[in-house]
């Protein structure tokens, strides 16, 4: 887990950003010295937890096994997963993350609705990592 970036449990989970006092941007990942608008002069940033909903503005598979520092067993055969950018409206950005499992290509069309779920990203005996993924809403 990457502190800062999500927070709550399965039925409260949001990610977190960070809002531009000055103009009003919204950034995720959220930014914590300065505001990343080039037009903006800088203003103070606030951490805002995002909306937990979106709609699907693009998406595609992964096929391939990522090179380090992606953590995977050599020793498994590699699962494909989907990937989902998912257009924030009220935020006026797009969250890039993986879908949830079970979750593929086939189940999924540009602009459906999809909300932000807790996942596990790698666990071992001592340490599970969790990240966040898109799953269609009603699932």
């Amino acid at each position: 887990m990457v502190p800062g970036w999500f927070t709550g449990g399965a039925q409260d989970f949001r990610l977190l950003g960070t809002r531009c006092a000055a103009c009003a941007c919204v950034f995720f990942p959220r930014e914590d010295t300065h505001c990343r608008n080039p037009g903006c002069p800088g203003g103070e940033l606030a951490e805002v937890p995002l909306s937990r909903r979106g709609r699907v503005w693009s998406y595609t598979d992964s096929r391939y096994r990522p090179p380090s520092p992606y953590v995977t067993d050599p020793e498994l055969p590699w699962e494909p997963y989907a990937l989902i950018a998912v257009e924030l409206e009220s935020e006026r950005i797009v969250v890039l993350g993986q879908a949830a499992p079970g979750v593929t290509v086939a189940d999924l069309t540009v602009g459906m609705e999809v909300e932000v779920v807790p996942g596990v990203l790698h666990e071992d005996t001592e340490t599970t990592w969790t990240t966040w993924q898109w799953r269609p809403t009603g699932v």
